[in-house]
């Protein structure tokens, strides 16, 4: 195993000394020094860094490109940065008076984790896009939201069975931080300096709880919302892997945001898998119908689209709701896409964090009007009708309007019944202030929502998925599960009256 590490570091110092990607890699001395070391302990990481446009673009060459091209929107990066490859030091060591993760390291004052904020030395359009996204906001969005906390607290706890009862016991952060928190980021904190024994002696370190993560919203160390590294993975931070669904999937896979799923058997997903080796992965900017002929979950939301004869089909944005009109998921009713990333202060009338009431009706002050939703509708049919026709992409629109038109009416139907069990006194929930997750029928009301109406949705909106519209948790298990809420409600009654 020893003479294996070594033949790895071998490699990977032979492709840094001998330059074998065919570009020159213009070092700082402080970048070369993190190589002499990290090469040998962490090759893997260094080896994905070589591949990386990072090695061999200095920021100063990334600006001479047109501006269709151009991958830096920054027009002030500092000057010791300008003629150098945006290597590890370059990095990692940004703003160490604004990160409380700095730390000294071999004579370098260090940063663990780089976060937006750093990014923006560069990227300051696409960083500030994300700030304005709900993705950035994810965290707080959820962990500060009573209903999430009601709703953990069911799923994620420990139960314990006695006396012939299930008890909801206590949670632990450890489960927080590998199931929602793995999607959503956790909140990043500095506990201290711990002392660890390594191949070069002993080093500090600092003690960093919730790490590691790469959510979208995670709250870094210096205060900055979100990660980078969610879609575009360190070190190499590449566009191909962004633009690729499978790094999508990582958390759009369902049964509650089944995404990739229906992407997968949809005819775009079809054609992507059939077709994406002749792909190119790496243009900027990104060529309908030569670079590509069928969207990517990237081409929709996010990447610079353009024609063959460079007339821009859609700008580039880190804002993805740019795109967007409608809120399909995580919560109980579709609704006009929040006008706000961050929901802190929303509430409806019933005093629930949500921006719908319980009939389904949006709460206006919080979403999009009409008039914006069609502007959001307008950018991204831009997009369709790059291949579609018209008539084509309006009738698409048509039948997702009509979807999530049916689909919030059966969530109605199945809040009604719900209301009425709560109204018996069968179960506490709304009226009583107790949690509305924990009982058998509140289960069954938020299955529906959760897994089949949104199933239901992302097959319309994603211009196919056959089966997850119907009985791969669409329809049908929508109308199984609400005759069986009904069932419930009956059954609730009937025992009343032979009591």
């Amino acid at each position: 195993m020893k003479q294996m590490a070594q033949l790895v570091v071998g490699i990977v110092m032979c492709m840094i000394s001998a330059n074998l990607y065919g570009e020159d890699l213009n070092l700082s001395a402080e970048t070369e020094d993190c190589l002499s070391c990290h090469s040998e302990l962490h090759p893997g990481l260094v080896s994905s860094w070589l591949q990386s446009r990072h090695s061999k673009v200095s920021p100063a060459e990334g600006l001479t490109k047109p501006a269709l091209q151009s991958r830096v929107s920054s027009k002030n990066i500092p000057d010791e940065l300008q003629q150098i490859a945006v290597g590890c030091y370059e990095c990692h060591g940004l703003r160490t008076d604004q990160h409380q993760d700095a730390f000294e390291h071999n004579g370098y004052e260090i940063n663990v984790i780089v976060s937006p904020a750093d990014c923006a030395t560069c990227h300051s359009v696409e960083a500030e896009q994300y700030a304005k996204n709900i993705m950035s906001h994810a965290y707080g969005n959820l962990v500060d939201n009573t209903l999430y906390q009601d709703f953990t607290k069911v799923v994620n706890n420990h139960y314990t069975y006695k006396d012939k009862k299930l008890t909801i016991g206590e949670g632990d952060m450890l489960t927080e931080y590998e199931s929602c928190l793995y999607c959503h980021g956790t909140k990043v904190e500095v506990k201290g300096l711990i002392t660890r024994d390594t191949d070069y002696g002993e080093l500090e370190f600092p003690d960093l709880e919730g790490w590691p993560n790469q959510g979208v919203g995670r709250i870094n160390p210096d205060g900055s919302k979100g990660a980078c590294t969610s879609c575009h993975s360190r070190h190499a931070f590449s566009i191909e892997m962004a633009r690729k669904p499978f790094t999508c999937s990582e958390c759009h896979k369902g049964p509650d945001v089944p995404a990739y799923k229906v992407y997968e058997v949809s005819k775009h997903g079809n054609i992507f898998n059939s077709k994406k080796s002749e792909f190119e992965f790496n243009k900027v900017p990104w060529t309908v119908g030569v670079d590509f002929t069928a969207p990517t979950c990237a081409a929709c939301h996010a990447s610079l689209l353009v024609s063959p004869d460079e007339t821009v089909v859609a700008e580039r944005t880190h804002q993805y709701n740019d795109r967007l009109s409608w809120r399909l998921f995580g919560v109980p009713y579709a609704h006009p896409h929040p006008l706000d990333a961050n929901l802190e202060n929303v509430v409806n009338s019933e005093g629930l964090p949500l921006a719908v009431e319980l009939n389904g009706e949006p709460v206006a002050k919080y979403v999009l009007s009409k008039e914006q939703q069609d502007e959001h509708n307008d950018r991204m049919k831009a997009v369709c009708l790059s291949c579609h026709s018209t008539q084509w992409v309006e009738n698409h629109f048509l039948r997702l309007d009509n979807t999530i038109e049916r689909t919030n009416d059966m969530t109605y139907e199945a809040t009604k019944i719900l209301m009425d069990v709560w109204g018996g006194s069968f179960e506490s929930g709304l009226p009583q202030g107790q949690n509305i997750f924990d009982e058998k029928t509140e289960r069954m009301w938020t299955t529906i929502w959760l897994f089949y109406a949104n199933s239901t949705r992302f097959a319309s909106a994603m211009a196919g998925g056959g089966d997850y519209g119907v009985f791969a948790k669409g329809r049908y298990q929508t109308t199984e599960q609400l005759t069986k809420l009904l069932e419930q409600l009956k059954l609730y009654h009937a025992l009343e009256e032979t009591n």
